[in-house]
């Protein structure tokens, strides 16, 4: 599901056993709920491609549920999601959903494309509803977000601590300048893309060898799967590459720190940089994006983010890149680090301003205040059914 959803070039493999154990799972996690559910109309929220199946076992479970699922990935077109076996039954699950949501409105006009594909259902485009299986589903966008302010506002230190601190952990010179980039070690997110722009920047502007760093925090993932292995073995070729060729004297331009870092950490090196960068190939968020942005109370950096991220809809700040154009997102890096500093302030504050109102509890009451006026209407609408029933007793 993960390769399928995310247009990456990476190949899905689809195994009869793999499908299997995803229907058996989705069942015992709908007999949890079951046994859990303490009325016969719970609000129930489904999370992501794990559980594509999940909302329509719980609605054969308790039919009169509010069930909200939210898709936390890319959800493809058409034809790309055509290529699964078990489509049908991976739309047929999703269509349990009372509400379904996705981060893009294009997310979800490729998800109403994919069943007016594949299913025999009646779409209303205008109310972005979907009728299936004698079930209604609305479909709908909720843009994630991060809470707002972040937990350790009172304790972090400041930004010139922070970069103080990341600098003498790093052993770098006072004036340097800081890339920093932070995802899980993953072919989704753009690492090798990134590495190479890095390097085209400094061809094309060598007087920032031995002044610029650029920090990759690539948390380890998946790593018993043989794609992933080989995706760090590649990674950490590219970077040994660009180190050689451009190191001098001890100085090296990647620093490749390949392990987990908590969040208190990383908040540090997002205080220190001076640009953050990402170059996801395909993302339905990307959260690192708003994490840098809350950061950055001083409001100075300046995020360089791929277009092909759900982010790049709302952070129109940003300077927007395709990753795949290695010498676009080197001018990017570039222009980040030679931005004056009136003009950081302005597209940070910008997008600062976004993200605080647009937080994740924001996002949360939105789907759970839809749910309410969904749950609501039909209250008021089997009422009015009792009610008729009752005088068409009484007249007959």
């Amino acid at each position: 599901m993960w390769p399928l959803c995310h247009i990456a070039h990476v190949r899905p493999i689809f195994r009869t056993p793999d499908w299997e154990q995803y229907v058996r799972v989705n069942r015992r996690f709908a007999d949890a709920v079951k046994t859990e559910a303490r009325t016969d109309d719970p609000v129930v929220l489904v999370q992501d491609y794990h559980f594509a199946l999940l909302p329509r076992l719980v609605r054969e479970r308790l039919p009169k549920a509010t069930i909200i699922t939210f898709w936390h990935i890319p959800w493809p077109n058409p034809e790309s999601f055509g290529i699964c076996p078990w489509r049908e039954e991976l739309l047929d699950g999703m269509l349990g959903s009372t509400i379904l949501g996705f981060h893009t409105r294009f997310h979800c006009q490729n998800f109403v494309e994919t069943v007016d594909r594949y299913l025999e259902a009646r779409i209303e485009r205008e109310s972005n509803t979907i009728s299936h299986g004698g079930q209604l589903t609305q479909v709908e966008n909720y843009p994630i977000s991060i809470q707002w302010p972040p937990e350790w506002i009172d304790t972090q230190l400041s930004v010139p601590l922070c970069r103080a601190k990341v600098l003498r952990v790093e052993q770098l010179r006072d004036n340097v300048l800081l890339g920093i980039g932070v995802d899980r070690m993953d072919y989704t997110k753009g690492i090798l893309e990134r590495f190479t722009a890095v390097e085209r920047m400094l061809e094309l502007h060598p007087e920032f060898i031995g002044r610029f760093v650029f920090i990759q925090i690539a948390a380890p993932s998946r790593s018993s799967l043989d794609e992933y292995q080989n995706f760090e073995g590649r990674v950490r070729a590219l970077a040994g590459r660009v180190n050689a060729r451009f190191g001098r004297g001890g100085w090296e331009p990647i620093r490749l720190k390949v392990e987990h870092h908590e969040a208190p950490v990383v908040n540090e090196y997002y205080r220190a940089a001076d640009v953050c960068v990402v170059t996801s190939l395909h993302d339905g968020m990307n959260l690192v994006a708003k994490e840098f942005i809350a950061s950055r109370d001083d409001e100075q950096g300046v995020l360089v983010l791929s277009q092909f991220t759900g982010a790049a809809r709302e952070l129109h700040d940003a300077l927007l890149v395709n990753p795949y154009h290695s010498e676009q997102c080197a001018h990017a890096v570039f222009r980040a680090l030679t931005m004056p500093a009136d003009e950081q302030r302005v597209r940070m504050r910008s997008m600062r301003r976004l993200v605080q109102e647009s937080n994740v509890y924001r996002w949360a009451g939105a789907m759970l205040l839809d749910a309410a006026r969904l749950r609501q209407r039909q209250r008021v609408t089997e009422r009015i059914y009792a009610h008729q029933r009752t005088a068409d007793v009484e007249v007959k």
